[in-house]
C-alpha cells in the first residue's frame, strides 16, 4: 500500500451502504485514508435510515450525496470495495477488489439499518488494521 492508501465503496445507488462505509472510513481512520463513494445509477438522495442510524452514533451525513462512479475514481483508488449488490468496478491491474455482501437497507426503517451499519463498521476496522495500522511508539 502506498504511504496514504485510498479506498473506494462502490453500490449502484450510492445511498446507503457504501455512504456508510465511506463515513465510517473517514471517521475511524481520520486523513490516514483517502475515501471515495460511487454508484453506477446514484439515487437523488442518500437513504434517510441510513442518516439516522449514523447520527446516532455520532456521524453526520446529511450533507452527503450520491455520486456517479467513473472510471477515474477507480483508478485514483488502491482498493475499490462493492457493496454486495452486483455493481461491477471498472478493471485496472494492481488495483485490490473485494466485495462485501451487505444487506440492502433501500426501503428499511432505521431498525433495520443498525445491523448493517454495525457490521460495515467491524469490517471497516479490519480494513484499516490491514492497509493503515496506527504506528506505535
Amino acid at each position: 500500500m502506498p504511504e496514504k492508501p485510498s479506498v473506494l465503496f462502490v453500490c449502484v445507488h450510492n445511498a446507503g451502504r457504501s455512504q456508510m462505509a465511506a463515513a465510517w472510513l473517514s471517521h475511524l481512520a481520520g486523513d490516514r485514508i483517502e475515501v471515495r463513494s460511487a454508484g453506477s445509477a446514484p439515487a437523488d438522495r442518500v437513504n434517510p435510515a441510513a442518516v439516522e442510524a449514523m447520527r446516532e452514533v455520532g456521524i453526520d451525513m446529511s450533507a452527503q450525496r450520491p455520486k456517479v462512479l467513473t472510471v477515474d475514481a477507480v483508478q485514483a483508488s488502491d482498493v475499490c470495495i462493492t457493496m454486495g449488490c452486483g455493481d461491477a468496478c471498472p478493471v485496472f491491474p494492481g488495483k485490490r477488489y473485494l466485495d462485501w455482501k451487505l444487506d440492502d437497507p433501500a426501503g428499511q426503517g432505521v431498525e433495520a439499518v443498525r445491523p448493517i451499519r454495525d457490521e460495515i463498521k467491524r469490517r471497516v476496522a479490519d480494513l484499516i488494521a490491514e492497509i493503515a495500522p496506527q504506528e506505535t511508539r
